[in-house]
């Protein structure tokens, strides 16, 4: 079993930043990758980046350039470090281990943009 714990949300204006976090811990081994997803009120799940074993990234069009994902392999860390947050990035933000037998997703962390 793998538990993931996100950190890091919390409230900011237009322009702020935030850095979240994703510790994992329990049968890690079997992770091949790691996502940040979000979730507002009223829409679907969505991608928003993901880091793989061997460093490579994605991320989704809307924050390109705005945000950065990494990982401390050291501590089980994965971060979402968001810079110039815009009112349409507040969502809920969970990380998902990828590559496990079974699906793990954290309990997510509540982010909110205000304008």
């Amino acid at each position: 079993q793998v538990q993931l714990v996100e950190s890091g949300g919390g409230s900011v204006q237009a322009g702020g930043s935030l850095r979240l976090s994703c510790a994992a811990s329990g049968e890690t081994i079997c992770i091949s990758a790691v996502g940040w997803y979000r979730q507002a009120p009223g829409k679907e799940r969505e991608l928003v980046a993901s880091i793989v074993s061997s460093g490579g990234t994605y991320y989704t069009d809307s924050v390109k350039g705005r945000f950065t994902i990494s990982r401390d392999n050291a501590k089980n860390t994965v971060y979402l470090q968001m810079n110039s947050l815009k009112p349409e990035d507040t969502a809920v933000y969970l990380c998902h281990a990828m590559g496990c037998p079974a699906k793990y997703w954290g309990q997510g962390t509540q982010v909110t943009v205000s304008s």
